[in-house]
């Protein structure tokens, strides 16, 4: 299964019929949810709806932005009324004979302006254009929306070819800290036992001196934040092959590895010597995970 940007672009032009065409345009960015927003001309409101809902049952998260631009022909038929062109010219007649009227006429420029009196397809077959604007855009929104989830899929796979390259990086840093852990283990337990002696005089128990010595050095190895680093990477890699809806759970791991390098950091500060190293590799993964982080927030 891919994993999905929520970055992508769609769009398709459509032409209905001789006087009627419209373009849709889709495109979408990262958004913790799916927030969608619809852009109809008024009178669309079933329309809407059900865009609303084939855009929810495709795309999970993301802020989604679709808008309908519709492009109707300038060369509309035209027509009048003739019911309330005939009636307005039978009433002229009409006042015209009743006033012994002569060498009066009509002015059709006059009756033309009459609210209503001019028709055009557009208007007397509105209802007709609407249902077909409709059931076009409802057969195209399922193509374009493939369109859309097409171009995220090929986000998607630079997206992970990225955070393959994270985590190969984070692994050579786990791998030498590793090498780096006993040499600098033995050099923390001899700089505080010489110092505790030097402390606490040749009377002190020498015995007791190095159990406590033991168990400081103990608190202080890193043994178990490598092995938990490394867990992490090994399901961050499963996520990634097994694809699908994994942005929050990525997130999740990130902040966990996050965790295990602060961890390292703060017991190793003191270390010295190759302990510097060590540091230099702790701040090295946090930069990382860092980057990684900003990546996966446009992983669907």
């Amino acid at each position: 299964m891919p994993i999905y940007s929520m970055t992508g672009f769609a769009r398709v032009q459509i032409r209905v019929n001789d006087q009627l065409s419209y373009t849709l345009n889709i495109k979408s960015v990262n958004h913790r949810f799916l927030d969608v927003q619809l852009r109809l001309p008024a009178g669309l409101d079933a329309l809407e709806m059900e865009l609303r809902k084939v855009i929810k049952d495709n795309l999970i998260r993301g802020h989604v932005d679709l808008t309908l631009s519709i492009d109707r022909g300038s060369q509309q038929a035209a027509g009048y009324n003739r019911e309330l062109v005939n009636g307005y010219l039978a009433a002229f007649a009409e006042a015209r004979e009743e006033h012994g009227l002569t060498g009066q006429q009509p002015d059709l420029n006059a009756v033309l302006r009459l609210p209503g009196a001019l028709q055009s397809d557009k208007s007397s077959n509105g209802d007709e254009e609407q249902t077909a604007l409709t059931e076009s855009v409802l057969r195209e929104i399922g193509p374009l929306l493939e369109q859309l989830k097409t171009m995220r899929a090929r986000e998607g796979e630079a997206l992970v070819a990225i955070l393959r390259g994270t985590l190969d990086r984070l692994a050579e840093a786990v791998e030498g800290v590793a090498m780096l852990r006993p040499e600098v283990e033995e050099r923390y337990q001899a700089r505080l036992t010489e110092r505790l002696l030097a402390a606490t005089g040749p009377e002190f128990n020498r015995q007791r001196l190095l159990e406590e010595v033991a168990v400081l050095v103990e608190r202080s190895d890193i043994a178990e934040e490598l092995e938990r680093m490394t867990m992490h990477i090994g399901h961050f890699r499963e996520l990634l092959a097994a694809g699908g809806e994994v942005g929050k759970k990525l997130d999740f791991l990130l902040q966990e590895m996050n965790r295990e390098a602060n961890t390292m950091l703060s017991k190793t500060g003191g270390a010295g010597g190759k302990g510097t190293r060590i540091t230099e590799l702790g701040l090295a993964m946090k930069s990382e995970i860092e980057k990684a982080r900003e990546q996966i927030q446009n992983v669907e």
